[in-house]
């Protein structure tokens, strides 16, 4: 069972930026296809972006298009999340995940995002 370490959370300003890291355990990251979500303040959790095993293909929410940008390093087993021009409604719980199925995966523990003046 795979585990996860995420890091670079924090409290940032509107208009700033902050890059997560999601690092796997074990020898298989680079075979699958990974993801960022993020929890809203009293929403469901929603899908950041996606990134296929080699990292040739990336989709966004449209609400992130243009200022989040996702990458992975796989001979470090670490996914990324470089947020950039943050707005305050970008708060929230932020977890890396690896999709086993349709409706299946293993999930890391979160980080928190916060956007505020």
């Amino acid at each position: 069972q795979v585990q996860f370490v995420e890091s670079g959370g924090g409290l940032v300003q509107p208009g700033g930026s902050l890059k997560l890291s999601c690092t796997a355990s074990g020898n298989k990251f680079r075979i699958y296809t990974m993801a960022w979500y993020r929890q809203p303040p009293g929403k469901q959790r929603e899908l950041v972006a996606n990134i296929t095993t080699g990292g040739a293909t990336t989709n966004y929410a449209d609400s992130v298009k243009g200022r989040f940008t996702i990458s992975r390093d796989n001979a470090k087993s670490t996914l990324y999340l470089q947020m950039d021009d943050l707005k305050p409604e970008d708060t929230a719980v932020s977890y890396c995940h690896r999709p086993v199925s349709a409706s299946s995966g293993y999930w890391g523990p979160g980080t928190q995002v916060t956007v505020s003046s």
